[in-house]
């Protein structure tokens, strides 16, 4: 006899397994919304997997010829419940869902992560949950098969891990409350009341028992394989999804700064400062604490990749929403939050202009590329077009620039690549900017200050910035255009000469517009060089120039001259016919072997000369003495430490010190993979990747650190293993790397070499250590 208590406990039991179904697809909604910028994706995959789940339950008892029709009309009212949400959360129009119907799953992969609530990166999780949760209800609840009616929550499930991948902490909670959810509908499944016979109740029990001992012993035997495939960090799904990509009008916008300059009341665009504050003028790099001026600057590229003709944006841009991904603050810097209004008037492309670095965007569905915090709009730009961008205007501490070292390694190598066949000119100058200036911000406002004192700028230059272009900007006559150039020219001969020096350094495209908002026409363009700097993050620099008034190049650097090819007969006198005419010599006393007949009969020129040669004798005296204690004197240990300064010294000495934070074989990889040209003197800091394809050849190649590594480790970890033996190795590798660079300089530089008297005062703490 089934009593009323029997019915409701069989009934209660019949409840679970729906209810368990529609947790499994409310857990999965839970899991991909964590990529959402909001928790309307949450509400979407929840009611979907209520509603789905619902109603197959109420169907149950309905014809099964009758479930289709019905399932797909409310599957269909359900979608277009969702997109109509979306939109309006997204302020789009409907017409909108209906392109998202064809590009859910691609707008989904390629999109921005926070994704926003859209109706592209919502139909295709809600379609699938309110599927999933029909065929769960009419497996399990239907025909009573209520493992096989697990399956589909499952899956759903394990689709949206695999879509998050890496974008969100491990989803361990939830995935313990799915398995949980799993054992209770099983669990109810095979319930049986109190008038079930005991024989029944026996083999329900066994047969779970059984069930169970299946499954442990399936985990057991495949769970070492499962765990041998598993990686610690999840795959990203993205990187299979090509992104939307700029055009090539905007694959190297510093090509339309020469062409905006020839029209430069071509209306361009309209700027309004949002707010009643406008966005501060970030302070000159080389003028820390002062503002740049009361203009604003909008950056529309950033041009990172260089290959020696021309300057490309090299950008991953993928799908945002309006709200972007914050940038990455260094300690130390002070943020400003701005806003500002831009209308299109004339600005044609991809490429959305904004106060760097935006973190909102509303007006317009745009693509975002982390790395360089720049925009583009995958239709393209159109005339009217009005949008809001809410930005974060960092202000680093820039009296901390004297002492930052920047980065070196993989991490930056695409922003010291500079390209194959770089003119022995360009070279030689970035070697003459360098010299003496060990520190890295030392070099960049030597570079800054060469450029802005020796060169002229005017609208009508021609564009280009292909090596040989910035070639004839620096050593061309003037009488035929060289010298002279557009911000594109200032801006590309600047990052160049700066990655010859080891600075990593890009090229950024904008515009200057009015603090107080205004009309920002064609003439207001401009291109400036920027370098990382270590704790700083990127600083700008300006290299312009800031008077009418310029010095020729020749009186601070004459450039080289290539040697004329052997002839038979005299050679003609020298035309200057194109660009590679060298610049015009200024007349100078031949070079003699000695100082010049009047100023050695003078008594005090003769007197000063002597002082000189006195002096510079006796530092090297003392450079051979400190050599000799630092690689003599003392206990291995010490002596070891001696050997690191002298290769420390040597880099130093060489224009490329070792950045503070680099382990000792991390510095000895830094000075291995400095580029050297080929069959050319001087220490030329030219960064390009290396690896077995490409690998970096040398005319006189740089003699092996590994033996002064090991000794550095060695004392560093374990000082009293270290001996007599390594420190002997140490130092005879220290040294002869020492001399190896040295060699690689000219004649005039190897003297300066053994009488600068630098490595006397540097490193004077008794206590300084190798790194380990």
């Amino acid at each position: 006899m089934v009593t009323p208590v029997s019915r409701i406990g069989g009934g209660v039991r019949r409840a679970v397994v729906p209810v368990a179904l529609a947790g499994m697809l409310v857990l999965a909604g839970a899991v991909l919304g964590r990529i959402f910028a909001d928790d309307l994706m949450f509400r979407l995959a929840a009611g979907a997997a209520v509603g789905s789940v619902g109603a197959g339950a109420a169907m149950r008892r309905l014809p099964s010829w009758a479930v289709a029709p019905i399932s797909t009309v409310l599957l269909g009212g359900y979608l277009a419940l969702a997109l109509h949400l979306a939109a309006g959360a997204a302020g789009l129009s409907v017409a909108v869902a209906r392109d998202a119907l064809g590009n859910g799953i691609p707008r989904l992969l390629t999109a921005m992560i926070p994704v926003e609530t859209a109706p592209d990166t919502v139909v295709v999780a809600v379609a699938a949950i309110w599927i999933a949760g029909l065929a769960a209800a009419e497996v399990a609840v239907r025909s009573g098969r209520v493992l096989l009616g697990c399956v589909p929550p499952v899956a759903v499930y394990a689709a949206a891990l695999y879509v998050v991948g890496p974008n969100a902490s491990a989803a361990t909670g939830y995935t313990l409350a799915l398995a949980g959810l799993v054992v209770a509908a099983l669990a109810a499944a095979s319930g049986t009341g109190s008038g079930t016979p005991a024989a029944v109740r026996v083999r329900a029990v066994g047969g779970a028992v059984a069930g169970l001992a299946v499954l442990l012993g399936v985990i057991a035997a495949a769970g070492p394989w499962v765990g041998d495939h598993v990686t610690a960090t999840p795959v990203d799904p993205r990187r299979y999804v090509q992104p939307p990509r700029v055009d090539s009008l905007d694959e190297s916008p510093l090509n339309r700064i020469s062409g905006w300059a020839l029209d430069p009341k071509q209306p361009l665009l309209e700027f309004r400062p949002g707010d009643p504050a406008a966005p501060t003028p970030a302070p000159s790099a080389s003028s820390p604490g002062k503002t740049a001026g009361r203009d604003v600057r909008l950056r529309l590229a950033v041009l990172s990749d260089y290959d020696g003709v021309t300057w490309k944006v090299g950008g991953v841009y993928r799908n945002a929403g309006r709200v972007l991904p914050s940038p990455d603050v260094p300690a130390g810097t002070e943020v400003t939050e701005t806003q500002q209004q831009i209308t299109i008037t004339g600005l044609t492309g991809r490429l959305l202009p904004a106060v760097p670095t935006p973190t909102r965007i509303t007006g317009a569905r745009v693509a975002f590329d982390a790395a360089s915090g720049t925009l583009i709009r995958p239709e393209g730009l159109a005339e009217g077009l009005h949008y809001t961008a809410v930005s974060q205007v960092q202000n680093p501490d820039l009296n901390q620039l004297p002492i930052a070292n920047v980065p070196s390694g993989d991490a930056v190598l695409r922003y010291l690549a500079i390209g194959a066949d770089t003119p022995d000119q360009v070279e030689k100058l970035a070697e003459h900017l360098s010299e003496g200036n060990g520190a890295p911000y030392d070099r960049a406002v030597a570079i800054e200050a060469f450029l802005a004192e020796h060169y002229q700028h005017v609208a009508d230059a021609p564009s280009g910035h292909a090596l040989p272009n910035l070639r004839h900007f620096l050593f061309g006559r003037r009488d035929i255009g060289g010298q002279k150039g557009t911000s594109e020219q200032f801006a590309a001969a600047y990052a160049v000469l700066a990655r010859l020096t080891g600075l990593p350094s890009r090229v950024v495209v904008g515009f200057t517009a009015p603090a107080a908002g205004g009309a920002v026409t064609a003439g207001d363009a401009i291109a400036w060089p920027e370098v990382y700097f270590d704790g700083l993050g990127w600083v700008a620099f300006d290299p312009m120039p800031k008077t009418d008034e310029v010095r020729p190049v020749e009186e601070d650097f004459t450039p080289p001259t290539p040697s004329p090819p052997p002839s038979q007969s005299e050679p003609p006198p020298p035309t200057a016919t194109g660009p590679e005419s060298a610049a015009p010599q200024i007349a100078a006393p031949p070079v003699q072997a000695g100082p010049p007949a009047v100023l050695v009969a003078s008594g005090t020129s003769g007197g000063l000369l002597l002082l000189i040669g006195a002096a510079a004798g006796a530092v090297a005296f003392q450079r051979n003495a400190q050599r000799r204690r630092r690689l003599t004197g003392g206990s291995p240990g010490q002596r070891i430490t001696g050997a690191w300064l002298e290769f420390t010294d040597a880099l130093r000495l060489a224009g490329r010190p070792v950045p503070a934070h680099l382990s000792a074989t991390e510095a000895v990889r830094h000075a291995a993979v400095l580029p050297r040209p080929v069959q050319r003197t001087g220490l030329l800091r030219r960064a390009v990747p290396v690896d077995e394809q490409s690998p970096v050849v040398d005319a006189v190649p740089l003699p092996e650190l590994d033996g002064l590594v090991d000794a550095v480790n060695t004392a560093g970890f374990a000082p009293e293993a270290a001996d007599a033996v390594q420190a002997r190795v140490a130092g005879e590798q220290a040294v002869a790397y020492a001399v190896a660079l040295r060699g690689r300089r000219s004649w005039w530089r190897r003297v300066w070499w053994s009488v600068h008297p630098g490595p006397l005062r540097w490193n004077r703490t008794p206590t300084t250590e190798p790194p380990p």
